[in-house]
């Protein structure tokens, strides 16, 4: 469930931010958000999934059977011909 929250900043901050926000082509709420748990996140590995990557999961959609060492293979082959 999402909760408000009201923060106060600089206006040249808000306004960075919004700038910011658009040219990531993301929410200031979002940025914020991932902030937070990137700086609260009790795991200090270097193997733990950022908040950005975490949101990012499940958009591409590949088969069950999918080689990635054949196919970044195959990219780097077309790349360098």
């Amino acid at each position: 469930m999402d909760t408000k929250l009201t923060l106060k900043l600089e206006q040249t901050v808000i306004e960075k931010a919004k700038k910011y926000a658009k040219d990531q082509k993301t929410s200031i709420s979002r940025l914020i958000g991932n902030y937070l748990l990137s700086i609260t996140n009790d795991q200090e590995s270097n193997d733990t999934i950022t908040p950005l990557v975490r949101s990012l999961s499940g958009i591409i959609d590949l088969p069950k059977d999918f080689d990635h060492k054949k196919g970044y293979a195959e990219f780097l082959t077309n790349k360098y011909k």
